[in-house]
């Protein structure tokens, strides 16, 4: 579905945005680089092992104030074609998208046009608990509104090209995860109600609104809402890591993420967009300090959210930063005001790390106090198998487990994560900054995990995780009457594969995973808590499978 340009409104919005505001263009800031030998040559080798030649690859950009200090490009644009990553690659921001859809918020609420204290119902006046959220819960992730990318019944539409008003309704009816206020939970949802708003306000599409008042405005010449049709010159071609290999990554309809993910740009025009947030051209310092402010939760805790940006710190320096991550791409900027220091990187690897790790690396290096790698003790089985089981927080439970050896944590949902010991009660959580310190209080083990800013207790729970079934054999001979491809939804598919007597599912747009057998026809999944159950028909012929996660149940035909 292409986007449909409504001319007249175009005409009237430039009109009235045209008029009566200064500073309506950002000037050619200079590409200079002025930087020490031996800092870039650590940024050089950080870079480079991480984005090696001949894989997908990344752009990078630091800056202090208007000058930039290091502008580079590493491995491929496109392996298929051998084209080389340039720092003038065009790549998609995936969340990072948040802030342009929050500064253009905080554009109509300066227009007079909305208040952060309207409720969702003054826009959708049949949302359900509309009068309870505010826009204000849209921005800082506390609406309780579940996030539609989380949801089962959404990954068979991914595909599908769909307006807002079809995507709200995928999760309008859904109950909230908790009252308003109450806690931070990551929602895209909130952003697609945003992007939608802002159309009711200003007459324009969402696309059109971006482009125009902000992007041709800053002189963003090569940022876009993204479009699979439409030829985009220095477009990089997004990967996805799978059993080891890269893959073109799975298609999605840029439809999908909307004004949660959807915009692409250059490293740049991301360092133009920097210093038009740090020079207050498009809303005024005191509106800029609402984006960057850690919001407090109903109970007094810090959400360490603001509106389209995290609000974090490295070693004690207070940051504003959003990573992303999507089909092919991932994404991370960091911004440090009292340094007025800027770092952004731009990647086409989809690998299950991201960039954001790699960026507060080079950042830290610009402050002077470099990340290390941490050295990793030797610990007996015993050591490890203490610290086994499920720890209650606040919000979530963790799952640790020890398997060959090494101790993996998980939140509910999730996929297992390495723990790295760094002494007999204290873990680094593996490509990250995050650790876990255990302990014992009052005859029960207890973890603190900290990263960075955050700091949250776990307490011993008997709770079980999913993955925790009694698995059984099968034989290969059961196992392959299960194998071909059923479709849950036109364009999104679900295929069972049989490999060395184990089975396996790839749905669209996911990586694939084995199906752990229960029953003789049914099956779970450890990474995500979900279960498959092969249907039958009367003669014994498998004709559909169930998916369920949770209470969501969707069927799916096969077709071949």
């Amino acid at each position: 579905m292409k986007s449909i340009c409504i001319y007249m409104t175009l005409l009237a919005a430039q009109i009235l945005w045209g008029q009566g505001t200064k500073n309506t263009a950002v000037k050619e800031l200079p590409l200079r680089n002025v930087f020490t030998t031996n800092i870039e040559a650590t940024l050089d080798a950080v870079f480079n092992q991480a984005y090696p030649a001949h894989s997908p690859g990344a752009t990078v950009l630091l800056a202090k104030a208007d000058t930039i200090l290091y502008r580079k490009a590493f491995g491929m644009a496109n392996l298929e074609l051998n084209v080389q990553m340039k720092p003038e690659t065009v790549l998609q921001l995936a969340s990072i998208t948040k802030q342009f859809t929050s500064v253009a918020v905080l554009m109509l609420m300066e227009q007079g046009k909305l208040s952060l204290k309207d409720p969702l119902s003054k826009y959708i006046a049949d949302f359900p608990r509309g009068n309870e959220i505010t826009l204000h819960h849209l921005l800082n992730h506390t609406s309780g509104i579940k996030s539609y990318t989380n949801l089962p019944e959404f990954r068979t539409k991914t595909r599908l090209d769909m307006t807002p008003e079809e995507i709200i309704a995928v999760f309008k009816s859904q109950p909230l995860d908790f009252k308003p206020g109450e806690r931070f939970a990551y929602s895209n949802s909130g952003y697609v109600l945003l992007g939608y708003i802002i159309e009711q306000l200003s007459g324009m599409s969402y696309n059109d609104f971006i482009q125009k008042i902000i992007f041709d405005r800053l002189g963003m010449k090569n940022s876009s809402y993204a479009d699979t049709y439409k030829i985009i010159p220095n477009r990089a071609n997004g990967y996805q890591l799978y059993e080891g290999n890269y893959e073109n990554a799975e298609y999605m309809s840029t439809t999908v993420p909307y004004a949660a993910g959807s915009l692409m740009s250059t490293i740049d025009d991301m360092f133009r967009w920097n210093r038009a947030m740090h020079n207050n051209l498009l809303i005024t310092e005191r509106t800029k300090q609402l984006a960057f402010t850690n919001y407090r939760l109903n109970n007094g805790t810090y959400s360490n959210y603001g509106y389209g940006w995290y609000v974090n710190e490295i070693e004690g320096i207070s940051t504003v930063e959003h990573p992303g991550g999507m089909n092919g791409f991932t994404t991370a900027g960091i911004y440090v005001p009292q340094k007025d220091i800027y770092a952004i990187v731009l990647s086409n690897r989809d690998d299950g790390v991201g960039a954001e790790m790699i960026t507060l690396k080079a950042v830290a290096t610009l402050l002077g106090k470099p990340i290390t790698s941490d050295v990793a003790v030797s610990l007996k089985e015993n050591d490890l198998k203490k610290w086994e089981g499920a720890y209650q927080f606040e919000d979530v439970v963790r799952f640790i487990t020890l398997e060959k050896g090494v101790l993996y944590s998980k939140r509910e949902g999730g996929r297992p994560k390495a723990l790295v010991p760094l002494s007999a009660n204290v873990y680094r959580l593996e490509n990250s900054l995050a650790t876990y310190k255990f302990s014992f209080k009052n005859g029960k083990r207890q973890v603190l995990y900290e990263e960075r800013i955050s700091k949250s207790i776990g307490v011993e729970t008997d709770k079980k995780p999913f993955t925790e079934k009694e698995a059984i054999v099968l034989t290969p001979k059961i196992l392959s009457r299960y194998t071909g491809v059923y479709e849950l939804q036109p364009g999104f598919q679900i295929e069972i594969t049989l490999k060395k007597d184990r089975l396996f599912a790839k749905a669209s747009g996911q990586p694939e995973v084995e199906l752990i057998a229960e029953a003789d026809n049914r099956f779970f999944i450890r990474e995500i808590g979900a279960r498959i159950v092969f249907n039958q028909s009367p003669e014994g012929v498998v004709n559909s499978l169930t998916f369920s996660q949770g209470a969501d149940k969707t069927e799916g035909k096969k077709i071949r």
